[in-house]
């Protein structure tokens, strides 16, 4: 295989991927530390009394000894917080999803996931040798058609808040339809968590994220008891890794704290709704989102990466985003808020772009 070849055409198609060393002097416009906890001084001082007390690693899997008292409090504290019966801690949510599949493989006949949703909810999908099935984007009408023609038992999956778009799916309307079908549903709340309160309806499995929001690092499923025991038996991804860093689970424990004390959560819906009615006045063309990632449609890569290198000029840091992470013709600047902007860096980052446009 010509690799130089490969990536030459990349670069040709402005397609190539670099990863990126953070500037502290810019704005971060591209994170998702939607409720900024990653730098907060309680979350900060909870992490370094979590590593005096237990060390920089969990030393082992979770069903050796690497589960800890401050695991087994964060998965009690993550469940009473979702309001259901158990969580169980991955080391991320790509993880996870690969996890819950892993998990199911000899369970299920088919498969139905929203044409959106995430990478890693894909991957594990082809991993575990079903045909991957597609409905269309939050159309709940495509939905029950395919799951009409379903037969067995079936999975349905969807993200909660979509990555690239920040729209939400109708999670009450997709759970009726998995009722009738006989169909598990799944929902991945990575970009929700933290920020909307959890709708997890009974018999079903929620995954989240907790290097979004909550601002520190790892994923859990949710789920009534038997599935997070069944879970533990057959998740090969759960069984065969090294635990989180228990200090990590102190820091989110922490984190979750100030999660529910809703002051950053209304900080960041605060900045979601100036963001919203600033960049209408500026005619931006902004999609509709009432979360945390409002994406601007540029719809040709070498364009968005050339706005994406001036804004990074003018000290802001928004990521061009580029197929196949989107459709050819949708590429995008996805713009991501979080509580700690100002009103006045919101102004600035809209101005900026209104002018390289």
């Amino acid at each position: 295989m010509n690799f130089s070849q490969h990536l030459a055409t990349l670069k040709t198609q402005h397609l190539y991927r670099q990863t990126k060393i953070t500037d502290a002097c810019c704005v971060d416009f591209c994170s998702n530390d939607y409720l900024g906890l990653k730098n907060h001084p309680q979350v900060i001082k909870s992490f370094k009394q979590g590593v005096d007390k237990f060390g920089v690693g969990a030393g082992a899997s979770h069903l050796i000894n690497g589960h800890t008292t401050a695991h087994q409090q964060l998965e009690e504290s993550l469940a009473d917080y979702v309001g259901t019966q158990k969580t169980l801690l991955f080391s991320t949510g790509y993880m996870a999803n690969i996890g819950v599949f892993s998990a199911l493989k000899n369970e299920l006949d088919w498969v139905l996931q929203d044409k959106l949703n995430h990478a890693s909810l894909i991957d594990a999908n082809h991993l575990i040798g079903l045909p991957l099935q597609r409905y269309l984007h939050k159309n709940i009408k495509s939905l029950e058609k395919k799951a009409s023609r379903q037969k067995g038992q079936g999975l349905i999956v969807t993200d909660t808040v979509f990555s690239m778009d920040g729209d939400q799916a109708d999670i009450s309307s997709i759970q009726q339809i998995s009722k009738k079908s006989d169909a598990l549903l799944m929902q991945d709340d990575a970009h929700g968590f933290g920020v909307f309160a959890p709708n997890i309806p009974k018999k079903s499995i929620y995954m989240a994220t907790l290097g979004k929001a909550a601002g520190v690092m790892g994923a859990f499923v949710a789920g009534d008891e038997d599935f997070i025991d069944f879970l533990v038996q057959k998740s090969r991804p759960y069984i065969y890794t090294t635990a989180i860093a228990p200090a990590l689970c102190v820091a989110t424990l922490k984190s979750l704290e100030l999660i529910k004390s809703g002051e950053q959560n209304a900080k960041l819906l605060a900045n979601i709704q100036f963001f919203q009615t600033f960049s209408q006045a500026l005619a931006l063309p902004i999609a509709k989102s009432n979360s945390a990632i409002q994406p601007l449609m540029i719809g040709d890569s070498e364009h968005a990466l050339k706005i994406s290198h001036t804004l990074l000029k003018k000290g802001f840091q928004v990521s061009a985003i580029r197929t196949p992470t989107v459709a050819k013709g949708t590429e995008r600047l996805r713009i991501t808020l979080n509580a700690n902007h100002t009103q006045s860096q919101i102004e600035q980052l809209l101005t900026q772009i209104k002018y390289a446009l």
